[in-house]
């Protein structure tokens, strides 16, 4: 890509007005040419299988912005339009997270999801961002073993972490070419914009989960002029893209770690794991160390000790199974019989297509787009691999839980310079950020992070609240209410509010997530 002034554009509104050549802080947020504005999206039903108000469509965007008459790529987006015209506020975009989650179903979960009287204020947008699902879908062509991106720091395996890392960038760049550095969270920003001028609007709603607040975000950064009530939920840094968000793993899980001790301990009776914090600490790590020695067979697979942390990682921020987890790995590892339940929990488990209308995309579609992302958007990944070995061995001493394998090597070491320098959010649009005090993917300090960045927001937060995505759980629920009436009215809180959990588990709150088959290789996930 070339870097320095975009090429004219033409602005897109009431009336198309030419737009000078711009240094390229302002040609971020420099809008498409009108032939992409103008484009007529041919609409039809989805599948016969699905609600014929379920419609789908194919619109282009340039593969580069900088370049708008060169090459595009194809984008597939979806609606359901509201029942209830005369009460219609506008359009509704939402993204299930990721990066790699596809978002193209999102409106007929969301319409099972929001209430009635929401619901009918909008018209349900979905899309599969560029490079995912149906919108030009990448493949980098890695195995199912190339698409295992959990790595623990060991001495004597470091090498063969290495050569992993480079395979994977070595794979993407070759299948991919020149096209890799334009799938980016800021080019899909702009797809989202072009997506709002094709349906005649002047600003749009949306509600992003996870990898989707940070995709809100930019888009409020890059469009604020656009934006319109703004829902992020279970947030992303932005000050930690992308190396420190899944650091944060490890930060975070800590803390759930001692909560657990001590919500175990005091429950001795019912999982005789220990009767105090530190009795129970040691019960797991001695468990590690006996899996280290002869992997523990929990009925679909042998785990070792690393197995373990990486699986109950995401499960000790919530206590109950996360007990009962390793109440039944202890049972495994003294030759007793396992429940064969998979020790993934469903807030890892990535997001699939329920019934996908169409053709599924390639297999490593998920983890393509995930590297692609990640390694594109920002250059500050660290190219020397001793600085992640360093770096592992550090964490793991200070995060012993999660840390080596937050900081180990990633295919971003070997990934080339991203097109663009990553995105600074910081600005005062209106923005309503959701937020579990015990969320896996996004936890509390993440959250917070997203809150102060943007100056304009206001934050609900769940106290005690558990799992990873809140909206949609519990419509009853204070988190819920608070939502919809800003959805509804477009009235931000006038401060933050705090809210109880409402009692049903939340983690995959989120109606897009779904769970997956227990072997299919799992991309990352924000």
């Amino acid at each position: 890509m070339r870097i320095g002034r975009m090429a004219p554009l033409l602005a897109v509104g009431v009336t198309a007005t030419l737009v000078p050549a711009l240094a390229p802080a302002q040609a971020s947020a420099a809008e498409p040419l009108k032939r992409f504005a103008g484009q007529k999206p041919a609409w039809h039903r989805c599948d016969a299988s699905r609600p014929a108000a379920f419609q789908c469509a194919t619109i282009d965007v340039p593969l580069d912005y900088s370049r708008p008459d060169a090459k595009t790529i194809k984008l597939a987006i979806s609606r359901i339009k509201t029942s209830a015209p005369a009460k219609r506020h506008g359009v509704i975009l939402f993204n299930p997270g990721g990066p790699g989650g596809e978002g193209l179903d999102m409106p007929v979960m969301m319409k099972d999801a929001m209430p009635e009287n929401i619901r009918e204020q909008y018209d349900l947008i979905g899309f599969d961002p560029r490079g995912v699902g149906q919108s030009s879908p990448l493949s980098c062509g890695l195995t199912a073993r190339e698409q295992n991106f959990e790595h623990p720091y060991r001495p004597e395996t470091f090498s063969h972490d290495v050569k992993w890392a480079r395979t994977v960038a070595d794979k993407c760049r070759a299948r991919n070419g020149d096209r890799l550095p334009h799938f980016t969270t800021r080019n899909t920003a702009r797809d989202m914009d072009v997506i709002r001028a094709v349906l005649g609007e002047r600003k749009i709603s949306y509600l992003g989960y996870s990898y989707g607040t940070y995709l809100g975000a930019v888009f409020a950064q890059m469009f604020p002029q656009r934006t319109d009530r703004i829902v992020l939920d279970s947030a992303v840094d932005p000050e930690r893209v992308w190396r420190g968000m899944i650091q944060v793993w490890a930060e975070g899980s800590e803390p759930a770690f001692v909560r657990w001790t001590k919500w175990t301990a005091q429950r001795d009776r019912t999982y005789r794991l220990g009767n105090t914090p530190a009795k129970v600490r040691k019960t797991f790590w001695d468990l590690i160390a006996r899996a280290d020695r002869t992997p523990i067979d929990d009925g679909t697979e042998k785990l070792t000790g690393d197995d373990i942390r990486a699986a109950l990682r995401a499960e000790f921020f919530r206590p109950k199974a996360a007990a009962e987890a390793v109440v039944s790995l202890e049972k495994a590892a003294d030759g007793h019989a396992s429940s064969g339940r998979s020790l993934m929990p469903d807030d890892q488990q990535g997001p699939r297509r329920a019934g996908s209308p169409a053709a599924q995309a390639p297999d490593d579609n998920g983890s393509a787009v995930f590297w692609t992302v990640v390694c594109g958007d920002t250059a500050a990944w660290p190219r020397d691999p001793e600085q992640y070995r360093r770096d592992a061995i550090r964490d793991k001493a200070k995060y012993p839980l999660y840390g080596d394998f937050g900081s180990n090597i990633t295919p971003c070491a070997f990934w080339d310079k991203p097109a663009e320098p990553v995105t600074a959010v910081d600005n005062n649009v209106g923005v309503l950020t959701v937020q579990n005090q015990w969320d896996s993917q996004t936890p509390l300090v993440s959250g917070l992070g997203m809150h102060h960045t943007l100056k304009g927001s206001r934050m609900v937060y769940v106290k005690g609240g558990e799992g990873h995505g809140i909206y949609s759980a519990d419509p009853r629920s204070c988190a819920d209410r608070t939502i919809n009436a800003y959805l509804g009215n477009g009235k931000l809180p006038a401060h933050d509010v705090t809210c109880k959990p409402s009692g049903r588990r939340t983690s995959g709150a989120n109606p897009s997530i779904t769970p997956t088959p227990q072997h299919t290789p799992q991309p990352p996930r924000f």
